[in-house]
């Protein structure tokens, strides 16, 4: 359920020791401090003073200490696992590791709280120890948009959305990455406590109390780096040569040598997405790159990623990002110094409008190298691109709109 749709209840009642107002919060060693620290800020201090209702806070150690965080501090939980027999809520902030299992005593006492009626929360990659507790299975989730490939890759029977800022499934949320952690938390205590309550909570943390929209338009829909062993690397990676031709998911689809069916099956469960929005975004991803660093008109770039026609182009533009590709790329040019951005075009392989290999009005395509990653193909397999090429991340986007 997704952030702007009203929770469902979950009708289950708090057994034991258990007090809605108390909010436990479990740390691992390697979590980082910032995403740790959003649940310990709302939750952990008294604000009554503003009309906002007051939480009982236990930081608990998910593992033996001491718990090592970014930079090198060291943190001492005074709690352990014992006391999230009390909490009513159980938030879960960060996991070290996206490919390593959680202490089994954690995901032990996580599936306890959760079957005593606590209502349990994972915080971007915290998600990671929800699935692995057993808590997301059959349910819709989601995490920071670069996991979350990785997340339904290795929990397919979670519904991973990785479009959402957060989902309430009732008594299990998830939030995307870093900031979407505030806003996951201050839906809490609007359900919790109201409108009024969430939105003096806001202001003393200087955020919106409510952003529309989802972390879509931050995604980079690049392949995870498990793809390099599979079969379909082959077909992404042609694709990634003749991103600039009109291609559809049919024509992928044949040169895997599958149905359509079977290879949008196969392509979601590698990558968590459809391979038709997918393609789109790369096809968007590597418009942006070309508005940033040539002076090719908005017409010529649209051949130039693939999309039937300018019209196209901007269709799928202004729903990913938000603006014009016009409106982009002077937003984007008057934050950069004078002299940089077309410079940049020497340097980039950007292939001449070639054959159009089939129909598809969309114009899907895959994405293709940044210039930095084209210059550095020759490192592999001659007519393949270097696997960097999959998994780099995108360009920054100064120009771009944010979130309301």
């Amino acid at each position: 359920m997704s952030q702007d749709s009203a929770a469902p209840e979950t009708g289950r009642k708090l057994s034991g020791r258990r007090r809605r107002e108390v909010v436990a919060v479990m740390l691992f060693s390697g979590g980082p401090i910032f995403e740790s620290s959003i649940p310990l800020s709302v939750f952990g201090i008294d604000r009554q003073d503003a009309g906002v209702p007051r939480y009982r806070l236990l930081v608990c150690a998910g593992e033996d200490g001491p718990l090592r965080t970014t930079g090198g501090l060291e943190l001492s939980a005074p709690y352990g696992l014992e006391a999230i027999s009390r909490a009513g809520t159980v938030v879960v902030p960060a996991w070290r590791s996206i490919t390593s299992p959680p202490p089994a005593e954690a995901l032990d006492a996580l599936r306890r709280a959760h079957e005593e009626g606590a209502r349990i929360v994972g915080l971007c990659t915290g998600a990671f120890v929800l699935a692995a507790a057993g808590l997301l299975d059959g349910r819709p989730a989601t995490t920071h948009w670069m996991y979350a490939p990785t997340l339904a890759k290795r929990y397919p029977s979670v519904h991973v959305d990785p479009r959402e800022l957060f989902v309430d499934d009732g008594d299990v949320l998830t939030s995307a990455g870093t900031a979407a952690g505030i806003d996951l938390c201050l839906h809490i205590v609007r359900t919790d406590h109201g409108t009024e309550a969430a939105g003096a909570l806001a202001r003393r943390l200087v955020v919106p109390p409510r952003r529309t929209g989802g972390q879509e338009r931050y995604l980079d829909r690049s392949l995870p780096e498990e793809i390099g062993a599979d079969p379909l690397a082959e077909v992404v990676a042609w694709a990634l040569e003749h991103l600039h031709e009109q291609f559809d998911v049919e024509t992928l689809a044949a040169r895997a040598y599958m149905s359509r069916r079977t290879f949008d099956r196969r392509f979601r469960s590698l990558t968590g997405s459809a391979p038709l929005q997918w393609l789109i975004t790369q096809r968007v991803l590597q418009a942006q790159r070309l508005l940033e660093t040539s002076d090719y008109s908005v017409d010529e770039v649209a051949g130039r990623c693939g999309f039937r026609s300018p019209v196209a182009l901007r269709g799928h533009f202004r729903r990913q990002l938000g603006s014009s590709p016009a409106a982009y790329r002077a937003a984007y040019r008057a934050r950069r110094p004078q002299g940089e951005g077309a410079s940049a075009m020497s340097d980039a392989v950007v292939p001449p409008q070639g054959s159009h290999g089939g129909p598809g009005g969309h114009g899907p395509g895959l994405r293709r190298p940044t210039a930095g990653a084209a210059a550095g193909m020759g490192g592999g397999e001659p007519g393949k691109p270097h696997m960097d090429a999959l998994t780099s991340g995108r360009a920054t986007l100064p120009g771009q709109r944010s979130a309301p």
